[in-house]
């Protein structure tokens, strides 16, 4: 593998196949490419599927602040089943069938709007969060039995897609943190008869779309060609943050961490608060540095003697 310097620099938007766990995929990309600097931004269960946003090289700097964008989702729900992981991987073989009460889409929209807006929800006895230092789902397997914690998460929108009885599709737009898997296990309480996540589809992270994503074929074949390169995100493609761009002079002292003044400010894009994070930007338009606001947008102008602007990483 290749040392401290890395060939690729940049984002890559990976189509990860059932199977695998996230570190899985890493590691294929890894082995394919021959870069150890790639890193994920948001875990998905093995027996997910879709988009994986990877950090190949110095982009692995800008992973954090790729972590809390919404997702969207594609949710197969099987009815008549409930499963102790909340997925396909739990279903014990021997439990029978429940009955499935009579559905419509009007009525499975009614139903599915209760969870839209801020809800609170259990995290998943089989899942990677720790209690007590410990993953829950080490306690799980030993039989030890604790209460998971609660989270608040906030879906989005919750739309039906299509019933063919046992199977419910839905498309799903929701928070970072979201247990898809849980959701399935409520809505089964909810009808009476249970519920498990059968198969499930990432299809967007904030704006990068699953449909602009690459298999790990795609990688082989484009790392081969020498034209990976080609197919990797910018950081200016990802973060979406409001922006300060500084003049050339204050450009080269971002390294240092000098502190931003007003004069130093060639001009602001978006709107922001004090408080948000923010982006420092060259005149061409290139990211020097992630921050936060110290200030409201006026004092950038003509606040002399206020603290404006924090760092939170420098990328250039």
């Amino acid at each position: 593998m290749a040392g401290r310097n890395s060939r690729y620099n940049g984002v890559l938007l990976f189509d990860k196949p059932a199977g695998p766990s996230s570190h899985d995929a890493v590691m294929d990309i890894r082995r394919t490419i021959g870069q150890r600097r790639v890193g994920h931004t948001g875990t998905l269960d093995p027996l997910a599927e879709g988009l994986l946003v990877m950090c190949l090289g110095k982009a692995t700097k800008i992973a954090q602040f790729l972590s809390g964008y919404d997702k969207t989702y594609e949710a197969e729900i099987c009815l008549g089943q409930r499963s102790a992981t909340y997925d396909r991987e739990g279903i014990d073989s021997d439990q029978g069938l429940s009955p499935i009460p009579d559905l419509n889409e009007n009525k499975l929209q009614r139903l599915l709007s209760q969870y839209e807006g801020r809800i609170t929800q259990k995290v998943p006895a089989y899942s990677a969060v720790k209690v007590d230092g410990r993953r829950l789902y080490r306690l799980a397997r030993n039989g030890v039995v604790v209460d998971p914690p609660e989270r608040e998460i906030e879906i989005r929108e919750i739309l039906f897609l299509d019933y063919r009885k046992p199977h419910l599709r839905l498309l799903i737009t929701c928070s970072p943190g979201t247990y898809i898997r849980s959701l399935a296990d409520d809505l089964g309480e909810k009808i009476g008869c249970g519920a498990y996540l059968s198969g499930l589809r990432r299809l967007a992270v904030g704006e990068l779309r699953v449909k602009e994503a690459l298999t790990l074929d795609d990688v082989r074949r484009h790392h081969e060609a020498d034209t990976l390169y080609k197919q990797l995100l910018p950081y200016e493609a990802v973060l979406r943050y409001s922006a300060i761009t500084v003049g050339d002079d204050f450009k080269e002292s971002v390294i240092c961490g000098k502190e931003l003044t007003s004069a130093d400010v060639e001009k602001l894009e978006g709107s922001f608060s004090a408080g948000d994070r923010v982006l420092l930007r060259d005149t061409d338009g290139h990211i020097l540095a992630v921050g936060t606001a110290e200030a409201a947008p006026e004092a950038f102008t003509n606040g002399r003697g206020k603290k404006l602007f924090s760092y939170i990483r420098v990328l250039n």
